[in-house]
Parts: C-alpha cells; sequence; structure tokens
C-alpha cells in the first residue's frame, strides 16, 4: 500500500480557501489566510477529500506525493 504526504507551497498559496472548504480535516487556513495542512494530517489523515481538494486549488498550490 502507497503512503501519501500533503504539502501546501507557501510561495504559490493566494489563500482563496478551496482546500480548506474541500477537506477540512486535512486543512486549515492560518492567521493570514493562507493554506495550510492541519499538524499531524501531512498523510492525508485517510480522507479521500484531501486529492480532490488538491486538484480544487486554483493555483495549484498542493502538492500530494506518493511513495
Amino acid at each position: 500500500m502507497s503512503t501519501i504526504r500533503i504539502s501546501i507551497d507557501s510561495d504559490l498559496c493566494v489563500g482563496s480557501g478551496q482546500c480548506a472548504m474541500t477537506a477540512p480535516s486535512v486543512f486549515t487556513q492560518d492567521d493570514d489566510g493562507y493554506g495550510a495542512v492541519l499538524p499531524g494530517r501531512e498523510d492525508g489523515g485517510g480522507d479521500p477529500l484531501a486529492r480532490e481538494a488538491a486538484r480544487a486549488c486554483p493555483v495549484q498550490a498542493i502538492a500530494v506525493e506518493e511513495d
């Protein structure tokens, strides 16, 4: 079984909030309104919406890497 790792490129993120709206168990918005992966959820937390959130990002700032 493969594992995934999710990250957000803070240089690309524009703070649209699509990630937090799509997969709130994996993503949040920081104090400045930019997307962030919740602590301990870098593996997606088993949430199938994590990949959907990456696809929904308007600037494609979310990376989903598989091992």
